[in-house]
């Protein structure tokens, strides 16, 4: 198929593509090029949705060149279509045509409380002595219990895929989940659909006869175009991959992990890798995948760990109306580049492609190499503004210890923040019950709710549904910002109120978050 060229209207701006980077809002000065045939992390989608009610829709993996106001793609057999006449009825045409919500209910607890993840405060090298004392110190410093995800490093040491707890680092598994679940939080692990060629299940596929079903093992894992399983490229070294399409492979996850909630009490799994590019030929070492159609492989892969009631996601190709609890990519302790900077245009983005219930980056960033690298320096300032910055999503997730990072005054206002979040809990949870219907994004942009305003161009403000405006301070030193207020009237948590259709420079001290309710007077 020939090329799709698209030319942005003058002053037309698009959403949609992906998550990975904050590339949008595009606009016809916009520079931007990405091949998702070779990557396609986070969400991503073949949809493009603009303000101005058009849309494009593609089923495929595609590259996309925007330069001089010409959007151009190449390959995903994309169209051009009317939605309407804003952005909202684009949206809601689009995802009625080509991505309907499937109305799934989700869990309650990944939305009602703040979420805690141990990758951050304790890397690859967790303990059971260590996570109790975290969930213990969460408790002691006042934050609420909520979702506690064991990141890598819990299972044994002898290669990825063998997923046991290593009796080493956690001599009691069963003893450690009974006492967190007494303490009020449910507990998820990590995993991957990676194996590593020096484990026990690789083992097992060379050498069916070692406890496995030859028939079966002829059949675990991708393989090459001579048969043979494919070793391709992670970021942890190699490792054969997992194909859900096919059920031994399923079969051989699914054996490992019901046995972990059945027999541990283990509530559900954050389901990392996976992506697009781990199922391309590019990763191989030993030639080329049998098949190459790698977005496949990944819409399995997230479709088998719904099958868990607890699951989290963040590298998702074309997700869109498959109700998941979705995470955004990795974020630097930045101010920008990769860092805060990202994560509002990034969480709109998502909600635009499909993903109503996003989780932002972990709390002060969840990139590891950054606390970890010699000579690091905590940034207290951005800590918390991170913090205040996800208050008001759907869901925040607390990793590195805020009791430990900061100072007993910063450390009280990420205090503050978690404790907004609970408090707002259940009008999140109000939201996220509409969302599983409708399919609409929680977190939107202002010219979501209020088109053609001149409001399309923000990105440092959101709107929590309809009636709920935040302008968190994204940027260093920032202790007053403009806000932008859409029609109606305005009270802010001191009761302050504000006439909507205007812009006003406001005070923004570092224990001040700056959110606003539409008020009916």
């Amino acid at each position: 198929m020939d090329k799709l060229k698209v030319r942005i209207i003058e002053d037309e701006i698009w959403w949609g593509g992906t998550t990975i980077h904050a590339y949008c809002p595009i606009t016809d000065k916009s520079e931007y090029h990405w091949d998702f045939n070779e990557y396609a992390g986070n969400q991503t989608s073949p949809f493009f949705v603009s303000d101005r009610g058009r849309y494009l829709h593609g089923k495929g993996l595609f590259r996309v060149d925007i330069k001089d106001g010409l959007m151009e793609f190449d390959g995903g057999d994309f169209e051009l279509y009317d939605g309407g006449t804003c952005l909202r009825e684009a949206y809601m045409t689009a995802q009625k045509n080509h991505f309907p919500c499937d109305k799934r209910k989700l869990e309650e607890e990944f939305f009602k409380k703040p979420q805690y993840n141990s990758w951050i405060q304790f890397a690859y090298y967790p303990t059971q002595e260590g996570i109790l004392k975290y969930a213990e110190d969460i408790i002691g410093n006042g934050f609420d219990p909520g979702i506690l995800i064991i990141d890598e490093g819990w299972h044994v040491n002898t290669g990825y895929g063998n997923w046991e707890f290593d009796k080493a680092r956690f001599p009691d598994p069963k003893a450690m989940v009974d006492k967190l679940h007494s303490m009020g939080f449910h507990v998820m692990l990590w995993v991957t659909p990676f194996v590593t060629p020096a484990g026990p299940g690789y083992q097992r596929s060379i050498h069916p006869y070692i406890g496995t079903d030859p028939e079966s093992a002829k059949n675990i894992f991708k393989r090459n175009k001579d048969g043979e399983i494919a070793i391709m490229k992670w970021w942890n070294g190699v490792a054969a991959i997992l194909d859900f399409t096919e059920p031994h492979n399923r079969e051989y996850l699914d054996r490992q992990l019901r046995h972990l909630t059945d027999d541990y009490g283990i509530d559900g799994f954050k389901f990392d890798g996976g992506s697009i590019e781990h199922y391309s030929d590019k990763s191989v070492i030993n030639g080329k995948y049998a098949d190459g159609a790698a977005d496949k492989f990944n819409i399995a892969w997230n479709e088998y760990g719904r099958n868990f009631r607890f699951h989290e996601y963040k590298d998702t190709w074309d997700g869109g109306g498959k109700n998941t609890i979705q995470r955004l990519h990795d974020r630097d302790h930045s101010w920008t580049g990769n860092g805060i900077n990202e994560m509002i245009p990034c969480a709109i983005n998502a909600g635009l492609l499909g993903h109503p219930f996003i989780c932002p980056d972990m709390v002060g960033g969840g990139e590891w190499r950054n606390r970890y690298t010699v000579g690091f320096q905590t940034d207290c300032e951005l800590f918390v503004r991170m913090a205040q910055c996800y208050a008001l999503f759907p869901m925040m997730q607390f990793s590195w210890a805020p009791w430990e990072a900061l100072p007993e005054k910063e450390l009280g206002y990420c205090l503050e923040a978690g404790k907004l979040h609970s408090r707002m809990g259940d009008e999140i949870l109000k939201l996220v019950k509409e969302a599983e219907i409708t399919g609409e994004p929680v977190i939107r942009c202002l010219e979501y709710n209020d088109p053609h305003k001149g409001y399309a161009g923000i990105t440092d403000e959101f709107m929590l549904g309809k009636d709920i405006l935040a302008a968190p301070v994204v940027t260093k030193g920032t202790v007053k910002r403009q806000v932008t207020f859409p029609e109606g009237i305005w009270e802010d948590a001191d009761g302050n109120r504000f006439e909507g259709g205007k812009a006003y420079i406001l005070p923004s001290p570092l224990n001040k978050l700056l959110w606003f309710r539409r008020v009916n007077i």
